[in-house]
């Protein structure tokens, strides 16, 4: 059997030195048998407070960390209690970086504190260089009446300080730099063992996907709705990928068309149904999709999972088979072992197959060796790259923002002013999208940052009034890749096929897409070499067209399937297949096959060559319609989509209202009007709403100090699993001490728990929601919001 390690492979390539296993458990065996060396792993406080739990990197750098992404503002300090092994004076050692360094060594903006016992020691931690590396920080006495003793991470800046771990040395024991030498010391320090534990007390699933994006959401889904024993493995704390509330990306491009016209029906219900990048958190559905996947009884979902270590064997055939794959828990550092009959690689990196011993394919094939009309005369190592995305939001007062000279330099020849930072804000395209990710990741961060600085800092005219009031929203922490390692199957499809309309019998998912290939925009190339952060794309428009089934499945480890963008094609034709809608469909046909293996008792190349047939029936039927508390669950969700009418920057002006209501309930539970207005809502949580008395009628009105301008409202009602929401009720303005209706705003026959209207700018200082009729004559209200909107915002 062979067994392969990714951390073993980056050491290497980055050129690590390695410590052999037996050394490895001798320095375990040394840390164990050191009863005055604490060591304290970053991504295991307790309490993170603001803190963020960065793993993209962690196969590089040999650790999840902790960062500060507080977008220049300062986060809350993270906390955890940890108990000394005896009084002493410890010398201490923080696992950090200078983030900047591998651009700007003189600039430091990724600075914190430690606190031992509430005292901040001296040392200004994350000024060590570009490497991650041991940075000592002073020393701290440990009294003997007090070993438990609380260790804070205090940020400086808010500016993505990072953390890997703390050691608390009084011995003498200085930690290592080798990524290969810590392992074994990590785990031995949170009483952790090197073996892989066998989940679901050693159940053999029918299928492992890996990769919790759309396209692996659908694979598990697809599979589990046929009867499949599944278990879906996400590396991140929810799923969505890409399309997830960390990256923003909108889901593209069409779905149910022929030649199996019913594939898409479950892809549609995973993301909105309106594009749009970098928008709010909300609008990109994560909740739709964890209750998706946790009404199927056939899954089991592990976040926060990865995969770092495939278990295969050669067969007699010379193919390669896989046994087992096993990951670590992120936060925890559990090593969790997943047996599985066949496997699904939607990791978008293509790391499963990469470890199984997998053929791929990185970077641009010659024109010579497809023949392929964009490719280029040589083959290289270019990809297309990965998206910082951010966004801004209007604010009641003037904003600042500092200056940032470690940041990438604008000048006003070189700005392109901008509020927003959307799919073209691309980096990395000539560095390598696996070992390179958090360098890639941190040229998108020092472009934002400094574009920014730029607009609030030295535009003039209109740009300075435009942005006097903004402040940076939202800027991603999780870099958005398009492309990486591609596997191989039995066909590789190629841009000709695509153009050309080749037809394949095992035709199957239809891509839409434009043949869309990304590269660094040359005016950026100019201005900031070495650091490009911009894209342009380069489209040929294509008719729909069906990819084969083989390119779903590996041509050398046999029972492995891949769905997303690492799926068998050359780079210029994954210019079109590699958006999520196209994946999740891909996704749901790997379900399919995976069905047919465990029906047929056969593997992947099997389905192709002897029942195809009963593939092509699947995807005839396509997947199976969710039950009716799934289609509840995501009704409801739908709901939660910000309307265009809705800027992202809208004020609710409902949060400055005097509230008064008709009536209290009167049970044994509380419900306070005060939920009404506090800006939030959880409609799964009924606790936080206000409930009334049994009356026939209800109301609640909205008092404001001045006269205010109001023309749209959203009222968010009910009670847990989408019940009960208001039935009538409209909008009503004070007049002469006399309440009247509000012109088109009112709601009957209402089903909605979130609903929302627009109508013609009314004044006031006193406003009212009638209620006229409720299920069982009880009001039900987690939320009102009222906005003063002005003209129609058409979505761009």
């Amino acid at each position: 059997m062979t067994i392969r390690r990714l951390g073993a492979f980056f050491a290497a390539a980055l050129g690590a030195i390695f410590v052999l296993t037996a050394t490895n458990d001798a320095a375990a065996q040394r840390l164990e048998s050191r009863p005055q060396t604490l060591w304290v792993e970053a991504e295991s406080f307790a309490d993170r407070g603001g803190w963020a739990l960065d793993s993209q990197a962690m196969d590089v750098m040999g650790s999840p960390y902790l960062l500060a992404h507080g977008i220049g503002v300062p986060v809350a300090d993270a906390k955890t209690t940890v108990r000394f092994p005896s009084a002493g004076e410890y010398k201490v050692y923080a696992r950090t970086r200078n983030w900047v360094a591998p651009w700007r060594p003189e600039e430091t903006p990724g600075t914190f504190q430690v606190a031992v016992d509430g005292k901040k020691l001296e040392t200004v931690f994350g000024t060590n260089g570009a490497p991650w590396s041991w940075q000592t920080g002073g020393t701290v006495a440990i009294a003997e009446d007090k070993l438990d003793v609380e260790i804070s991470l205090c940020d400086l800046t808010g500016f993505d300080g990072r953390v890997d771990a703390l050691v608390f040395s009084a011995d003498g024991f200085v930690p290592p730099e080798e990524i290969d030498a810590m392992k074994p010391l990590r785990l031995a320090a949170r009483g952790l063992s090197a073996e892989y534990r066998n989940v679901a007390s050693g159940k053999v699933y029918d299928l492992v996907v890996v990769g919790g994006g759309i396209a692996g959401t659908a694979a598990a889904i697809s599979a589990a709705r046929l009867g499949l024993s599944v278990a879906l493995v996400q590396d991140r704390p929810v799923l969505g990928g890409n399309g997830s509330s960390e990256v923003r990306v909108g889901l593209n491009h069409f779905l149910n068309l022929p030649p199996y016209p019913n594939l898409g029906n479950l892809t549609f219900l995973l993301g909105p149904h309106h594009g749009g990048n970098a928008r709010e958190a909300e609008h990109y559905r994560d909740r739709t999709r964890a209750e998706l996947v946790a009404l199927e009884t056939n899954i089991d979902l592990y976040l926060n999972v990865r995969v770092n270590v495939v278990e295969s064997a050669k067969t007699d055939a010379g193919s390669i088979r896989i046994n087992a794959v096993c990951g670590e828990n992120v936060a925890t550092g559990e090593r969790l072992r997943f047996v599985g009959k066949t496997f699904a690689d939607c990791t978008g990196d293509a790391g499963v197959g990469f470890l199984a011993g997998a053929d791929f394919r990185m970077g641009r094939e010659s024109k010579a060796e497809y023949d392929e009309p964009s490719a280029p005369e040589e083959a290289d190592a270019m990809t297309m790259g990965a998206s910082v995305q951010w966004n801004t939001v209007e604010t009641d007062a003037e904003t600042s923002f500092p200056e940032v000279p470690w940041a990438i330099r604008f000048s006003e020849k070189t700005i392109r002013p901008s509020t927003h930072g959307d799919w073209d804000w691309e980096a990395g395209m000539n560095l390598d999208q696996i070992a390179d990710i958090e360098r890639i990741r941190d040229i998108g961060l020092r472009a934002a940052y400094g574009h920014w600085s730029y607009m609030k800092n030295r535009t003039t005219g209109d740009w300075a009034a435009k942005v006097k009031n903004r402040k940076l929203g939202w800027v991603a922490f999780i870099a958005g890749k398009r492309e990486s390692r591609r596997l191989l199957g039995d066909v590789v499809l190629r841009e000709q096929d695509i153009v050309d309309e080749t037809p394949f019998e095992d035709a199957s998912v239809t891509t839409t897409w434009p043949i869309d290939l990304h590269y660094p925009a040359p005016d950026n190339v100019k201005a900031f070499p070495g650091e490009e952060f911009r894209s342009i794309c380069k489209t040929t428009r294509i008719e729909p067209y069906a990819i084969p089934y083989r390119c779903l499945y590996s041509r050398n480890v046999e029972n492995l399937f891949m769905a997303g963008r690492n799926i068998s094609v050359t780079h210029v034709a994954l210019g079109t297949v590699r958006v999520m809608r196209t994946g999740g469909m891909m996704g749901e046909v790997v379900g399919m096959a995976a069905a047919i293996c465990k029906e047929r008792n056969c593997l992947p190349r099997d389905v192709y060559a002897s029942y195809l047939d009963d593939l092509k029936a699947a995807m005839r039927k396509g997947v199976a319609p969710p039950t009716e508390k799934a289609r509840r669950a995501v009704r409801l969700a739908a709901q939660f989509e910000r309307p265009d009418w809705l800027p992202q920057d809208a004020k609710n002006l409902a949060l400055g209202a005097k509230i008064a209501v008709s009536s209290d309930y009167q049970g044994a539970a509380k419900y306070s009007a005060t939920a009404i207005n506090d800006g939030k809502f959880d409609v799964y949580q009924n606790a936080g709403r206000w409930v009334s008395d049994k009356a026939s009628t209800h109301w609640v009105d909205f008092e404001f100090a001045e006269e205010t301008t109001l023309d749209a409202i959203r009222v968010v009602s009910g009670q847990a699993s989408a019940k009960t929401p208001l039935a009538d009720f409209r909008l009503q303005v004070e007049r002469d001490g006399a309440f009247v209706d509000v012109e088109s705003a009112a709601v009957r026959s209402n089903d909605l728990v979130i609903v929302g209207l627009r109508f013609n700018p009314i004044s006031g200082k006193r406003f009212r929601l009638q209620i006229d009729k409720t299920p069982d004559d009880l009001a039900r209200l987690w939320e009102v919001e009222l906005y003063r909107v002005g003209p129609s915002v058409v979505e761009k």
